[in-house]
């Protein structure tokens, strides 16, 4: 055979898209069909993940988040006058208004009967009391509204985020930076996240860039106040010779501690508005259980039991310290105008790593 015989033929092939189909005498005939099928291009198509939702929020944020909305409507939410609790102060606020006014009445006739000099100058500081106590009640109305505010953001901003509603986030997110508009040092913040809030963006992202930008060095100021009243706690009842003592720094130090968060966050609260805190705080302890989302028990119970054992009273230390500091982590919760979503909610070993021996964020 010649070389020109040897060469082999050219071959025509149909081209059918971008795959290359050879003719039907290059392929066998028991796999023509089965290659064939097998040889079509396949278009994966995008689908909607219907568990997506639920895994990007945890179970944990969700279950936490209903102990801290249970716990402003048991407290900040609540209204003090439908209760009979609300009726009882009232009504003897009432009385005793009443009963001061009588008895100042008769000390100003009696000094008007007396002198006329000291009957004006007893009308004038008895309107200057009057003055006084009006504004004191208006700063504590105003005090409360500020407080149900910041729960009802709270509130809002959680369910906007929930839902994906953009619409909603961007209002609530407003109102968000508006809350904060006095404050020099989140200026930067607020202009980016109002700058966010006029892109196209999703609701649930929204609501995370304003938590990070915006809640985030709140945080950080309220962790350092949990960390400090803790350190003081723990070092002043080791050292304390008297339990009753003990017993009046603590409560001390929490009432302190409380009232510094809530201004943190914007909402300080008055005498009226600080029991309303102070409730809400104890139903959060209460629905929790009196421990923090993502808190090691054993952790906790192991090394207060070591340091009982070094010693009576620095084990009373440790666990006082421990005590106020799930305090402060409670009213970081109640307190807080949006809800921990982008960030873990903080433990105690995170704001007071020292009561486990860990040193190295201490300071």
């Amino acid at each position: 055979m010649t070389e020109p015989e040897r060469r082999p033929r050219p071959r025509a092939f149909r081209l059918d898209g971008e795959q290359i189909v050879p003719p039907k005498s290059a392929r066998p005939a028991s796999a023509r069909p089965q290659e064939a099928e097998r040889a079509q291009p396949s278009m994966v198509e995008a689908q909607i993940d219907v568990f997506a939702l639920e895994a990007e929020t945890p179970r944990d944020f969700v279950e936490e988040e209903k102990a801290i909305e249970a716990a402003q409507k048991r407290g900040v939410l609540r209204s003090m006058l439908v209760s009979w609790g609300g009726l009882f102060v009232s009504a003897l606020a009432g009385l005793l208004s009443l009963a001061g006014g009588m008895w100042l009445t008769n000390l100003v006739e009696d000094l008007f009967a007396h002198s006329a000099l000291l009957g004006t100058v007893g009308l004038a500081l008895a309107g200057a009391a009057l003055v006084a106590a009006l504004a004191m009640l208006a700063k504590e109305i105003v005090a409360i509204a500020r407080q149900n505010r910041v729960a009802r953001l709270h509130i809002a901003l959680a369910e906007a985020r929930r839902r994906d509603d953009i619409k909603a986030a961007r209002e609530h997110v407003k109102e968000l930076c508006k809350l904060y508009e006095d404050r020099p040092e989140t200026g930067r913040a607020r202009a980016l996240v109002l700058e966010f809030s006029q892109q196209i963006i999703d609701g649930r992202d929204l609501v995370d860039l304003a938590e990070r930008h915006i809640a985030h060095p709140l945080d950080a100021q309220a962790r350092r106040e949990i960390a400090d009243a803790s350190k003081r706690v723990s070092i002043v009842t080791t050292v304390s010779p008297r339990a009753l003592l003990d017993v009046l720094f603590v409560a001390a130090q929490a009432i302190r501690l409380m009232r510094r968060i809530a201004e943190i966050y914007g909402g300080r609260p008055g005498m009226l508005g600080f029991f309303k805190l102070a409730r809400s705080v104890g139903a959060h302890l209460a629905i929790t259980g009196g421990l923090a989302i993502g808190d090691s028990l054993l952790q906790q119970v192991v090394g207060h039991g070591i340091a009982a054992k070094l010693s009576a009273k620095l084990g009373e230390g440790v666990l006082n310290g421990l005590l106020t500091a799930r305090v402060g982590l409670s009213a970081m919760a109640v307190c807080r105008p949006m809800p921990f979503s982008a960030e873990k909610p903080p433990g105690v070993a995170d704001v007071a790593p020292f009561l486990f021996g860990d040193r190295s964020s201490d300071g």
